[in-house]
């Protein structure tokens, strides 16, 4: 009978603690892609930039982007070698990073009407209200959408905090690992090939001009299966362009043409702006045997 009891106590012991334990946090499934070690052909020619050109006069009926030269701080096409390296299949999602605000209590995406407006960009502020936060949650029904309105200092805070998490060293891709993942070892003009197909890609061509769930392009794909590398959002490089400037690469949603997709295309943003344009990837190099 005392046995039974003492075996009785236990057990409610157990369910008791069961019950007050913390809920311990799900493992990360975060999906990559290899891209092994070896030459890939970089940057553009001249061919390769008139023909982005001659996309964006037909797709705006304006040749702002040829008399702007858009194009032309692009490498020249040459090879390049890279060491091997695995990068996120797509970019972060809200539903990602929604586990590091939680975890760390770092800034939710969102920016003000007074700091929108210094940008002096094209978009009005309303436009915004989509992608912010509310609440310390990302908007309903957009967990699966890239993140974005996040700075390079924020890309790198989480970066620095999944590290932590995973034991695995992430940090933002270089501008030459992005580009290599992006078109492939043989300097594709997109991902897919070198022909633009609006129908592979989230732009201004024929989607709903706002960011989609991540991955829904699956044709889109690059050759070592990278998505939403053209189109979608820019993302983030670790490279720098000038003092607080870095590279951005991708082209997004709001673009047409659409030259500015190109891997081969690149221009730079302030480090600390948060645009509905720009989101973010990380990478992590192989993990050596001791």
């Amino acid at each position: 009978m005392t046995l039974r009891v003492r075996r009785a106590g236990v057990v409610a012991l157990a369910s008791l603690l069961l019950l007050v334990a913390p809920a311990k946090a799900p493992a990360f499934d975060i999906n990559t892609v290899t891209v092994p070690a070896g030459p890939f052909i970089q940057g553009s020619d001249r061919a390769e930039r008139e023909a982005a050109y001659r996309l964006d006069e037909a797709a705006y009926g304006h040749s702002i982007t040829r008399k702007n030269k858009w194009y032309e701080s692009e490498a020249a096409r040459t090879p390049a070698d890279l060491a091997c390296f695995h990068i996120m299949r797509t970019p972060v999602t809200n539903a990602l990073y929604a586990r590091f605000v939680n975890a760390t209590g770092h800034r939710v995406p969102d920016v003000d009407s007074k700091t929108w407006q210094g940008y002096r960009l094209v978009h009005p502020y309303k436009r915004t209200r989509q992608f912010a936060w509310l609440a310390g949650k990302p908007p309903g029904g957009r967990e699966q959408h890239p993140v974005v309105l996040v700075s390079r200092t924020d890309a790198e805070a989480f970066a620095k905090w999944l590290s932590a998490e995973t034991g695995r060293q992430w940090s933002l891709p270089t501008e030459q690992q992005w580009e290599k993942a992006a078109r492939g070892p043989n300097g594709n003009r997109f991902p897919w090939g070198n022909r633009f197909n609006p129908d592979l890609l989230n732009s201004h061509d024929k989607g709903p001009f706002t960011t989609m769930p991540v991955g829904s392009f699956a044709d889109g794909a690059s050759p070592y299966g990278l998505l939403d590398s053209a189109g979608q959002v820019f993302e983030w490089t670790s490279t720098s362009a000038s003092a607080q400037r870095s590279i951005v690469k991708g082209g997004s949603w709001d673009d047409s043409g659409c030259g500015v997709c190109r891997p081969a295309a690149r221009h730079s943003r302030p480090d600390g702006i948060k645009h509905i344009l720009v989101g973010f990837r990380l990478v992590h190099t192989p993990l050596t045997a001791n």
